[in-house]
């Protein structure tokens, strides 16, 4: 089994509330997607109207891939740069893969799919994503050809003393 990728998918309300359900999960399941669980969708919601804002004025782009039952089981957002000195490369955000297709290598799948669509975007010579330290979600990345540019110790606070380094990385398109 495999996932099926889709870039600029119609937001549809089933994909709305797929996107939604997979980003509950893996921050229930404990990803690093900008929350700290337990969350519920409403705790979720707002966050994924920014990003489907972001869509509706062509600032973000939605990658979306779909398991065999055709749900949402992965995502990637990829960002434009505003800044007219730095259009030539995007942002990877939110980068999930449902909890339940984790260890199938979904995650490299989806890592080459990014890559692939943002090879599409006028213009994009390389990817630029930031994780969050203290997961081993560097190594991951840089096993999907990213390097670490730059690190930030203890910008990310997930609780009281516990603090984690934002890690910047960067994969060259060109």
């Amino acid at each position: 089994m495999s996932l099926t990728f889709t870039f600029d998918p119609p937001v549809t309300p089933a994909l709305r509330d797929g996107v939604l359900d997979l980003w509950t999960d893996v921050s229930n399941a404990g990803g690093s997607v900008g929350f700290v669980p337990p969350v519920t969708r409403e705790d979720v919601r707002p966050e994924l109207v920014k990003h489907l804002v972001g869509m509706a004025e062509g600032r973000t782009r939605l990658l979306v891939g779909h398991d065999e039952e055709g749900k949402v089981a992965a995502t990637a957002f990829l960002a434009l740069n505003t800044h007219r000195l730095m259009t030539h490369w995007l942002w990877l955000y939110t980068v999930m893969v449902h909890p339940r297709h984790q260890g199938r290598g979904y995650g490299r799948d989806l890592m080459a799919a990014a890559a692939d669509a943002a090879r599409t975007v006028d213009g994009i010579e390389a990817i630029r994503l930031t994780c969050r330290g203290g997961l081993g979600l560097e190594r991951f990345y840089e096993s999907c050809g990213y390097k670490e540019v730059g690190r930030v110790p203890g910008a990310i606070r997930v609780a009281p003393g516990d603090d984690r380094d934002d890690v910047f990385l960067l994969l060259p398109l060109v």
